[in-house]
């Protein structure tokens, strides 16, 4: 696992050595982001929620997004990716925030342009997460919501105010994207 693009290009990324973590791969990071691009998507201000190695926000941090707040609630995962943060020399531009997601968000406070969500293949959170992002004013018309999951869940209509753009599947992975 690497930084693909930007100015981290290359460097390689640790992961935690638990079975809780589950990284997303190079390819559909890459799809990701290509997906993003060709949408013009900001890169402004973004929320990694359920971060796990911090991969997905450390891209976006690579890319020229100027803040990301990475939320994992593994005290391993978190070590891990301030790890990754300190290796790809972009520290400076992030906060680790231990804990849940649930228990975190309601401490969040201004709007994310790009959040990105991650959760448990196993879990239902989804449709919980985005409630809470549009109740607490994370999200707003303007911003876009990336949703990684299994092919097998079926996402959420809308996130508050947004809707879902596309989907793109690679084997058991889909990304739908919320604009």
């Amino acid at each position: 696992m690497r930084v693909i693009a930007g100015e981290a290009r290359g460097v390689p990324l640790k992961a935690p050595r638990t079975t809780d973590t589950r990284p997303t791969s190079d390819k559909v990071r890459g799809a990701m982001f290509d997906m993003l691009a060709a949408m013009g998507a900001p890169l402004g201000r973004v929320l990694d929620l359920y971060a796990g190695t911090g991969a997905i926000g450390i891209e976006a941090l690579s890319r020229g997004a100027f803040q990301c707040d990475f939320v994992e609630r593994a005290t391993a995962a978190c070590a891990v990716i301030r790890d990754n943060l300190t290796k790809t020399r972009l520290v400076g531009q992030a906060r680790v925030l231990p804990g849940s997601v649930e228990r975190t968000l309601p401490k969040l406070e201004g709007v994310y342009d790009l959040v990105f969500l991650d959760p448990p293949y196993a879990g239902d959170q989804a449709a919980e997460v985005f409630a809470a992002l549009a109740a607490r004013g994370l999200i707003g018309v303007e911003s876009i919501v990336v949703y990684e999951h299994a092919k097998r869940r079926e996402p959420p209509t809308s996130c508050g105010p947004l809707s879902i753009r596309t989907t793109r599947c690679h084997g058991d992975t889909c990304v739908t994207i919320y604009e």
